[in-house]
């Protein structure tokens, strides 16, 4: 029986696939296809609603003719094709709360069929303009609203590490895909820490951008329903700084890459930042945060490598509004009640996510907008406080990830709760549009993966992918 978390099978990263492709080592067809064999042999993972393996070998072949045409046009036409397609013919999934177009979204519910997708979303296109071919939709949970990814719909997703737990969500399928080699990267969304908790409970390195950083998640200002703060990005999932790197180099706009990759080859520059340590939760008022001694050891682990690269740590208590459990909350489930469902789709919803929906049916709309208003300023007030230190340290989850149904099979408010518990210090970074990486730092007794989270000032991307690389080298 092979590992349940294996190497990325002949290929050593993305990076190194990436760079076949381009010599001609390996053709985009027989990338596609090693891929698409392994998320068959890995169809124990759960980590895929659907698989487009017709579409993903038509675009395959089309992506060889390409490469091969840029072989073949000289040194410098090759290099600009390379920067306008920097990732041609290197296989991706997507999750399925976003469009592909013509593929189904179910967007993890039940509550009607999936749709067809008329056209891409826009950094769907733009890792399709970047040459990507996506293989499938990967298991979301309902509307992407858990931080673990189980839904009415499919086989909830398995984490690679121990198939009896979750691999987090809501980007779990994702996260499970490539954290066992099924797929070399992939893109994810984050609205309250769908990139990172996955990447922490799996190992992986998890960006999530900060606030208009991949040009396609802000299409229409800066505010979502009822005035509140735009939540959710686009960022990568991989296993190495540098393969998120030149994922992350795919989702900008063409005229933005080359920092990015370039960050993680100079990361021995990175010298002198200042630091500060946190446990501080803005969800403490309101809850019981425990963070276990396998969570704090990564911390304490994270914080002297830091140290020990010449970084200057300092611990630090942050105060936050001891209300904010109760405006994020609101916030959160606020768009829901927009959704026009008749009795019987109610009845297909989960649990949790029909509590959820009544109880944001049941406030006003000053109600929202007052919730709205709070969470705009505790982004203001958490980015001037985040903002005296180049870097925020925190632990990642504050305990293992939890087991299959372990959740799911609570009432809703008590779900609810005890996703907040499992993820003290990752909303927060959402509600200030910053930047943040998880990174992964030590193993636990049972052999599952500890990491920690990095927040960064706006626009320091890169600076965090180079910060990873650092850690992870150590």
């Amino acid at each position: 029986m092979e590992p349940l978390a294996p190497s990325p099978g002949p290929f050593e990263s993305a990076v190194a696939l990436r760079d076949a492709l381009r010599r001609g080592e390996v053709s985009a067809v027989e990338a596609a296809e090693y891929y698409l064999g392994r998320i068959s042999e890995r169809a124990d993972l759960g980590a895929f609603i659907a698989v487009t393996a017709d579409e993903a070998l038509l675009e395959a072949r089309a992506a060889a003719v390409s490469l091969h045409a840029n072989r073949t046009a000289g040194a410098d036409e090759g290099a600009a094709g390379s920067t306008r397609q920097p990732l041609l013919g290197v296989p991706i999934a997507h999750k399925d709360i976003v469009d592909v177009a013509g593929v189904k979204t179910s967007f993890g519910t039940a509550i009607r069929p999936p749709q067809l997708a008329a056209a891409d979303h826009p950094v769907v296109a733009g890792l399709r303009a970047a040459g990507t071919i996506s293989l499938g939709k990967t298991q979301v949970p309902e509307f992407g609203l858990n931080c673990y990814s189980e839904n009415l719909i499919a086989p909830p997703a398995r984490n690679p590490h121990d198939l009896e737990r979750t691999p987090g969500g809501s980007s779990g399928g994702s996260a499970a895909a490539v954290a066992a080699g099924v797929l070399p990267v992939a893109p994810g969304t984050d609205g309250g820490g769908s990139i990172r908790i996955p990447a922490l409970a799996c190992g992986l390195i998890g960006l999530k951008p900060g606030l208009g950083a991949v040009p396609g998640d802000v299409t229409n200002g800066y505010e979502d329903v009822f005035g509140a703060p735009i939540l959710t990005v686009s960022g990568p999932l991989a296993r190495t700084p540098l393969d998120a790197a030149i994922l992350m180099e795919a989702m900008v706009a063409e005229a933005a890459r080359g920092s990015y990759e370039l960050a993680v080859l100079r990361s021995d520059d990175v010298r002198g930042l200042t630091v500060a340590a946190s446990t501080s939760s803005p969800f403490a008022p309101a809850l019981d945060i425990t963070v276990s001694a396998d969570s704090l050891r990564a911390f304490e682990e994270a914080a002297a490598r830091l140290q020990a690269l010449g970084h200057g740590v300092d611990q630090a208590d942050f105060v936050y509004d001891p209300e904010y459990f109760d405006f994020f909350s609101e916030g959160w489930i606020a768009s829901l009640s927009l959704i026009d469902l008749t009795p019987d789709q109610v009845e297909l919803l989960a649990p949790l996510t029909r509590e959820m929906r009544e109880r944001a049916l049941s406030r006003s709309l000053s109600q929202h907008k007052e919730s709205a208003a709070r969470l705009r300023g505790f982004g203001r007030e958490a980015r001037e406080l985040w903002g005296q230190t180049d870097i925020v340290l925190t632990p990642g989850l504050a305990m293992a990830p939890p087991r299959i149904g372990e959740f799911s099979s609570l009432p809703g408010s008590e779900d609810y709760k005890r996703q907040c518990q499992l993820t003290p210090f990752t909303s927060m970074v959402n509600v200030a549009g910053l930047p943040a990486i998880a990174v992964p730092i030590t193993v636990d007794s049972t052999g599952l993966p500890v990491g920690v989270q990095l927040i960064g000032r706006q626009g320091s991307e890169a600076q965090l992918l180079a910060l990873a690389e650092q850690l992870t080298a150590f």
